[in-house]
């Protein structure tokens, strides 16, 4: 899994939409808070990502965006966002690819790993927070280390 201190591989996926999204210029804005999530519409994720949507407007406050990563489809992730009012970007990593170059794991072997990476400006891993179970810790985590870089 990526270290602090690493810099993340740049990547581009599809969001929602379908639109491309790259980590570069993701970067390009500020801090980007991304989290690798098991499924759409499952009650683990579910709740996570509408932490994430209630606590939005703190990231953006402090100059930070939020994307969601899954093995989903783009279509899953349309409905997922519309049917939750979800306002940030869920990224399309179809094969895995993303998930692999950051080295998230897999939980039993079979399910996909929750993990939140908090990259600085220069997409450098700040902060690293694994937990399958606990979805919800991960937004107060990830909150801590963008005031952090905030100043």
């Amino acid at each position: 899994m990526l270290q602090l201190g690493q810099a993340a591989p740049d990547f581009t996926l599809p969001d929602q939409d379908g639109a491309p999204r790259s980590l570069r210029e993701l970067c390009q804005r500020g801090p980007v808070v991304i989290y690798f999530y098991p499924k759409d519409e499952t009650p683990g994720c579910t709740a996570q990502a509408c932490s994430f949507r209630d606590s939005y407007t703190v990231f953006t406050g402090a100059g930070a965006e939020v994307v969601g990563i899954s093995s989903d489809t783009v279509d899953s992730h349309r409905s997922f966002a519309e049917h939750h009012n979800l306002p940030f970007r869920l990224l399309s990593d179809r094969g895995g690819v993303v998930r692999k170059q950051f080295g998230v794991p897999r939980t039993l072997g079979l399910i996909d790993g929750r993990v939140t990476f908090v990259l600085d400006r220069g997409g450098v891993v700040r902060h690293v927070f694994s937990s399958q179970l606990r979805a919800r810790r991960h937004i107060d985590e990830a909150l801590a280390v963008i005031r952090t870089l905030a100043g």
